[in-house]
């Protein structure tokens, strides 16, 4: 399992964790919610404060998608408490989501968080997690890009629709180009669906195969 990223569908894998709220064991303790597991390169660093930053200031909307946030990295226990006081006391925002703390790598090898190419620390990975622990979606950046954390969240919205909808999300939903926030529905099953789709009234087409509707 070392070294091996879990695919999209796999089960986030069983590991007992250390945090800045105590023992935590994942995907367990968040059976029945989403959460979003991120990882970031080291404590005290100007672009993972950003991050966490902007992490918090949408922890509440977050949260109204039913969705927990957990940071990680291979910084010990302290070090996250003391850079969460310095982010309080400097910045005025009270990191209120538990961080992982690491320190020995374990489940940073787990996850293939670890690049040896880029350096010792985590690269700044995203893992979307639904309420069965299972991986919905991964983002990976290099050290030197901040994360974009409204796509984050935007990225949650759309799996829950997609769930809920059995539809699929366009680009840049909810404000895509071609069917603005409409959703799209999935690919019809046979020639006399296909002809159906066209027919009906509860959607609109540019084709049998690319029809749209609102939710």
């Amino acid at each position: 399992m070392e070294g091996k990223i879990p695919l999209i569908g796999e089960e986030f894998p069983r590991v007992e964790v250390r945090t800045t709220h105590g023992k935590k064991v994942l995907p367990d303790d968040y059976r029945g919610k989403w959460f979003v597991l991120f990882s970031h390169p080291a404590d005290f660093t100007p672009v993972c404060t950003t991050e966490f930053f902007a992490f918090q200031k949408r922890y509440d909307e977050f949260r109204k998608l039913n969705t927990e946030l957990i940071g990680l990295s291979i910084d010990q226990v302290f070090s996250h408490i003391k850079w969460v006081e310095w982010i309080k006391e400097k910045l005025g925002v009270d990191i209120e989501f538990p961080i992982i703390a690491d320190d020995l790598g374990e489940l940073s090898k787990k996850l293939g968080l670890i690049h040896p190419k880029i350096g010792t620390n985590t690269v700044r990975a995203v893992f979307i997690v639904d309420p069965n622990g299972i991986v919905r979606a991964i983002i990976y950046y290099p050290p030197e890009v901040g994360r974009n954390i409204d796509e984050i969240l935007r990225a949650v919205k759309a799996l829950q629709v997609s769930d809920e909808k059995k539809v699929a999300l366009p680009a840049n939903w909810p404000e895509n180009e071609i069917v603005k926030d409409s959703v799209i529905l999935p690919p019809p099953a046979s020639i006399e669906k296909a002809k159906e789709r066209l027919e009906s009234k509860d959607h609109e087409c540019l084709d049998w195969w690319f029809c749209y509707k609102k939710v």
